[in-house]
């Protein structure tokens, strides 16, 4: 398959609608002054909030189509291929490393992790968004014979790969990064996936901080950040 065809003709059609609360949760973790590298931008949505935030931010992506777009917002932006390339900087030549959703859409996951690290100095912190198939929904299903594949769930068609966080911890530690912090999404919006009671008014609240405090059972998705030994 023609994964640079596939996604030119995926940001094409998608506008820059995103889940802001989701990206608040990643550019928190960005300073101004920093040096930063958005690994599979997209359009560079979130490339412009911490650039907006005085960070010197640097991006790429496999389409040439989701280049083009994050260029036009001023975000200097390479075409990269991570799953057959390497990322095109210098060892340690960034204080921050950012992955937002990216790599569960990769044939070679822990090929990503190594060069997302490779590129991160000794000290810095690697800042990671992943969907979370150990979700209590997916569990639900796995638990009662089922794997419907759900849009905008973790288990969308879209995901060639799939992390629970005990396993992305595992990952991050085998690369000489420590873990700080673990912090989870409920990303409501995404209404194939929840059942409706869940995303009434009267339990929003709730879920969320569900989420929040234990991603790894209510997180739709978690973000983890870990600083490079």
């Amino acid at each position: 398959m023609d994964l640079v065809a596939y996604y030119d003709a995926y940001w094409r059609q998608a506008d820059d609608t995103f889940d802001h609360d989701r990206l608040a949760l990643l550019d928190k973790h960005v300073q101004a002054g920093e040096r930063v590298l958005e690994v599979d931008c997209g359009p560079g949505v979130l490339a412009a909030r911490m650039r907006d935030k005085g960070a010197q931010v640097t991006a790429t992506d496999l389409s040439g189509v989701a280049v083009e777009r994050a260029r036009d917002k001023g975000i200097p932006c390479t075409q990269v291929d991570i799953d057959s390339q390497p990322l095109p900087f210098a060892d340690g030549e960034f204080d921050v490393v950012v992955s937002n959703s990216a790599i569960e859409h990769r044939f070679f996951h822990e090929h990503a992790f190594d060069e997302c690290l490779r590129v991160l100095r000794p000290g810095g912190r690697f800042v990671v968004c992943l969907p979370n198939i150990a979700h209590l929904i997916c569990r639900w299903w796995i638990l009662t014979g089922r794997f419907p594949y759900v849009l905008n769930s973790p288990t969308d068609a879209m995901h060639l790969r799939f992390f629970t966080v005990r396993e992305v911890k595992a990952l991050c530690l085998a690369r000489g990064v420590q873990v700080q912090s673990v912090e989870g999404s409920a990303s409501l919006w995404a209404k194939d996936f929840y059942p409706a009671l869940w995303r009434k008014r009267r339990l929003r609240g709730a879920i969320t901080w569900l989420a929040k405090v234990w991603p790894s059972m209510f997180g739709r998705d978690f973000v983890l950040v870990g600083v490079k030994q």
